[in-house]
């Protein structure tokens, strides 16, 4: 079974995040777009990575918004997940990648194994729902402030969650 990655991207800028996520894996994921294929195909994988950026003041990204009763729907027993979430920590410093723990709390309800936890250290937020002592409930990406750490971030988060999620 292949390793599904899901994604939502209003800008692009997570769909850049995903396929550089799946590049540094160097394996054969399949990267799918929710807004083109929703999340029925989910249940097809034992091992995910989803991701979603946080829009607003801490609300999903709108193609996750659109399909989040199906989601909420799935059950995720037996499936080992990571999550990734992009944010803009300095505009949204109050909510920063809340969207992320939002996702993470669904799947985290629904049965699945989480990987990939992360250290918020090198951040400037003031609260995220997606920060757990410390740690983020996955990889956390700010294009916005800080693209110049992106690629080293992914790489670091990639190499830790390699042997759980392939």
């Amino acid at each position: 079974m292949t390793t599904g990655l899901f994604y939502g991207s209003s800008t692009g800028n997570t769909q850049e995040v995903a396929e550089l996520i799946a590049k540094a894996l160097n394996e054969d994921i399949t990267t799918i777009d929710v807004a083109d294929e929703g999340c029925e195909s989910i249940s097809k994988h034992n091992k995910l990575i989803l991701g979603i950026s946080t829009w607003g003041e801490g609300d999903l990204q709108d193609d996750w918004e659109d399909i989040w009763g199906d989601f909420c729907d799935i059950d995720f027993n037996g499936k080992t997940v990571a999550l990734f979430g992009l944010g803009d920590q300095d505009t949204y410093g109050d909510e920063f990648v809340d969207a992320l723990g939002t996702l993470y709390e669904q799947v985290k309800t629904a049965g699945a194994n989480i990987v990939g936890f992360t250290s918020s250290e090198g951040y400037e937020h003031e609260a995220s729902k997606a920060e757990l002592d410390g740690e983020f409930v996955g990889l956390v990406v700010d294009v916005d402030n800080q693209d110049d750490l992106t690629q080293e971030r992914i790489d670091s988060w990639t190499n830790n969650i390699k042997t759980s999620i392939l």
